[in-house]
C-alpha cells in the first residue's frame, strides 16, 4: 500500500530537514533550491525536487520570509516616464526576459516607475523600509542617485548597463562599442563615406560607448571624425526626427546614418523621405536593438541586435545570487561583476 507523501516522520507536515535527509544534502542546499538560487548544480536540484515531490513538502512561504527577514519580492525599477517605457520595445523585451526567469522562482516582481522627482522620493522611502529583497535598475543615467541609495541601504541590486567604466554595482549589458563598430563597418563596406550618427542621450554610458565605436570605426578606415556629423537624440522617435533634420541642414550630402536605436531610426526615416531622399539609394540607414520596429519598417531596417531578453534573464540570476548571500557584492568587498553580451548585425534592405 502506497504511503501518503504529505506526512513526515512525526506524522505531521514534512519538514525542510526531512527533505534534506531524503535528498542527501544539507538544509541550506534545500533552501537554495526552493528559493530558486542558480548556485546549485542540476543534479543536486533534481535530487531535491524529487525529495520534495516524494514527501509532498509544501514550503511555508510567509513563515520562511519572516524568519529570514525576507519579502520574497524583487523590484524592477525604471527611472523613466511611463510613456517611454510603453513606447520602446527595449523595455518590453527586458521585462519579458526578467519575467520568464523569475517565474522559475517563488519571487514576486514589482514594476516601479521613477521618472519624476516625486516618484524617486516615494521610491526612496519604499526602499528604505526594505520592502523588497533586491532591485533591478533599467535605463540608468550617469547622475541617477538611485544606485548610490541602494548601496547605502545595502540592498542587492543589478543594473542594465553600467553608469561608467568605474561602475561598482553588478551590471549586465550588451557590447555597445562592438555593435556600433559593426554598424559603421557595414556601411563602409557598402561604399558609404559620409556617415552621420544620431546618438542616444549622452548621460547614458551605452550611448557613449556606441559613439566611441562609431568614431573609432571611421578613424580606422582613414576617414576624418567630424563632430558636426554627430547629433544627440533621446531614444525617442521625435528625437530621431529632430536630429535627422539638424544633420541634413549641416550636411545635405551625407550618404548614410547610424542611429543609436531603432525608434530614432524610424524618426530619421520620416525626415529622409520628407526631404526626397531614397533609402538606401541616396542614404543608407542602420539602427540599433533589432526590435520589431526594424523588421516592419519600409524598407526593413538593418539593425544591431542586442540580446535584450537574455540580458533580463542574466540580471535575475545575478540578483538571486546576491540575495542568497544577503548583501550586495560591493558591500562584501567582492570584485564587481560586469557581464557583457555579444551583439550581431542583422542586415536588411535599408543599407
Amino acid at each position: 500500500m502506497a504511503s501518503h507523501g504529505a506526512r513526515g516522520r512525526s506524522g505531521g507536515r514534512p519538514t525542510l530537514e526531512e527533505v534534506a535527509a531524503r535528498a542527501g544534502v544539507g538544509r541550506g542546499t534545500v533552501s537554495r533550491v526552493i528559493n530558486g538560487s542558480p548556485r546549485v548544480s542540476e543534479a543536486t536540484r533534481a535530487a531535491v525536487e524529487a525529495a520534495v515531490a516524494e514527501l509532498g513538502y509544501v514550503p511555508n512561504t510567509a513563515a520562511r520570509a519572516l524568519a529570514a527577514n525576507r519579502t520574497d519580492a524583487i523590484a524592477l525599477v525604471v527611472p523613466e516616464p511611463e510613456t517611454r517605457f510603453f513606447a520602446e520595445p527595449y523595455f518590453s523585451d527586458m521585462l519579458k526576459g526578467v519575467g520568464a526567469q523569475i517565474s522559475e522562482t517563488e519571487m514576486q516582481l514589482l514594476l516601479i516607475f521613477a521618472g519624476s522627482d516625486r516618484e524617486r522620493q516615494r521610491l526612496a522611502q519604499y526602499l528604505a523600509a526594505h520592502r523588497v529583497d533586491g532591485v533591478l535598475l533599467v535605463s540608468v543615467h550617469a547622475d541617477d542617485p538611485l544606485p548610490d541609495l541602494l548601496t547605502q541601504l545595502e540592498i542587492p541590486a543589478v543594473i542594465s548597463g553600467p553608469r561608467s567604466a568605474a561602475e561598482t554595482l553588478t551590471s549586465v549589458d550588451s557590447d555597445n562599442y562592438g555593435g556600433a563598430r559593426q554598424a559603421v563597418e557595414h556601411l563602409l563596406s557598402r561604399g558609404r563615406r559620409r556617415i552621420a550618427h544620431i546618438t542616444g542621450r549622452m548621460d547614458v554610458y551605452g550611448a557613449r560607448r556606441r559613439a566611441d565605436g562609431y568614431r573609432e570605426a571611421l578613424a580606422d578606415a582613414g576617414l576624418p571624425v567630424d563632430g558636426t556629423m554627430m547629433e544627440p537624440g533621446d531614444f525617442t522617435e521625435e528625437g530621431g526626427r529632430r536630429a535627422m533634420a539638424a544633420l541634413l541642414e549641416r550636411h545635405p550630402d551625407l550618404d548614410a546614418v547610424f542611429a543609436g536605436s531603432d525608434v530614432m531610426a524610424a524618426g530619421a526615416r520620416q525626415v529622409l523621405r520628407e526631404t526626397g531622399r531614397r533609402i538606401p539609394d541616396d542614404v543608407a540607414l542602420v539602427g540599433y536593438d533589432d526590435s520589431a520596429i526594424a523588421r516592419h519598417m519600409d524598407p526593413p531596417l538593418t539593425s544591431v541586435r542586442q540580446p535584450i531578453e537574455e540580458m533580463g534573464r542574466r540580471m535575475i540570476d545575478l540578483l538571486l545570487e546576491e540575495i542568497a548571500d544577503r548583501r550586495p557584492a560591493v558591500s562584501r568587498g567582492l570584485e564587481r561583476r560586469q557581464v557583457v553580451l555579444a551583439t550581431k548585425l542583422s542586415e536588411r534592405e535599408s543599407s
